[in-house]
């Protein structure tokens, strides 16, 4: 037997007799004390790792979340942008379109091109509406702030007060957002 495992019997055997005759049992070896403070140490030192690390992971989520949510508010501000630029060249072609009429009592040689703006305002009506963009309605409606914008008023005695009789230019929302307030003419 060697030296060291002698001497670790000796204390059992010790710790066996103290106990058997009701004494304390003689204190331990101060390494094993040690490795036990050592133990306790590295649990302590465990947790607190633990806990930082599901802190480090949901700070992690959180930021993950605010960068998608920002991504998708950069992205819907960049469409409502270029669909506000849009708008304008919807307006023309729908004006177009409406005064093809005259155009073709002139000559019947502009059918081609009458016929090619009424498909164009048909496919960008088509689009605006695939994007989510409606047209506000406002025609006979009382006038609402939020949808419209007043840009005269006129005695019309057929309709009540403050109902909207024409509208001068058509307004637009995407969703709940107001990308163009309707202009239009109000009762008196």
């Amino acid at each position: 037997m060697t030296k060291k495992t002698s001497h670790h019997k000796a204390e059992q055997k010790e710790n066996r007799a103290g106990e058997a005759s009701g004494r304390e049992p003689e204190v331990v070896d101060p390494r094993v004390e040690e490795l036990e403070n050592a133990l306790i140490d590295a649990r302590a030192q465990t947790d607190k790792l633990r806990e930082e690390l599901l802190r480090k992971a949901a700070e992690f989520e959180n930021f993950r979340r605010q960068k998608e949510r920002e991504a998708r508010m950069a992205g819907s501000r960049t469409q409502e942008t270029i669909i506000r630029e849009l708008l304008p060249f919807v307006d023309d072609v729908v004006r177009i379109v409406e005064h093809a009429p005259e155009l073709l009592e002139k000559t019947e040689d502009a059918r081609p091109y009458v016929d090619g703006a009424e498909l164009l305002k048909k496919n960008l009506l088509r689009w605006l509406e695939d994007k989510g963009v409606s047209r506000i309605d406002a025609l006979g409606k009382k006038m609402d702030v939020n949808l419209h914008e007043a840009i005269t008023q006129v005695e019309y005695p057929d309709a009540e007060p403050e109902t909207v009789v024409e509208v001068f230019q058509d307004g637009y929302v995407l969703g709940d957002r107001v990308l163009r307030h309707t202009k239009v003419v109000v009762a008196k």
